[in-house]
């Protein structure tokens, strides 16, 4: 739930979970990364519809400004991905749906990203509470 657009906080649990001595960190780190990368293909999917649907159309976004828009996300707007540990910015899941971005693409950048959020995570957990 933490990584579509639903609000949740898996960051509580997984301290609560590692102070606690329930699984090693490594292990904690595995799974909240993987569950919240698949999350995010709920977001990804999200997006994908919407723009399948005609979104940018309903929003009142002409073609050729959206087409301008899906280049610059094609340069630029993909390595916003490695952000989307961020509360905020989760919503580029969305867009990069909406944008169509490669599958594997989006995959590796969103797992680096929340990978790298429960490696930090966990440290500073453990330096906290070790």
């Amino acid at each position: 739930m933490a990584a579509t657009v639903l609000p949740f906080q898996s960051e509580l649990i997984f301290a609560a979970l590692q102070v606690g001595g329930m699984a090693p960190a490594w292990l904690l780190v595995i799974v909240a990364s993987l569950g919240n990368t698949l999350g995010t293909f709920v977001n990804y999917w999200l997006g994908l519809r919407l723009e399948t649907a005609g979104a940018h159309r309903w929003l009142k976004v002409p073609d050729a400004q959206f087409a301008k828009a899906q280049r610059w996300w094609d340069r630029w707007g993909i390595w916003t991905l490695l952000l989307s540990w961020l509360p905020v910015l989760d919503l580029t899941t969305v867009m990069a749906g909406a944008m169509r971005t490669p599958l594997w693409q989006f995959t590796l950048l969103v797992a680096l990203a929340k990978t790298g959020r429960y490696i930090a995570l966990a440290l500073i957990t453990a330096g906290l509470f070790g």
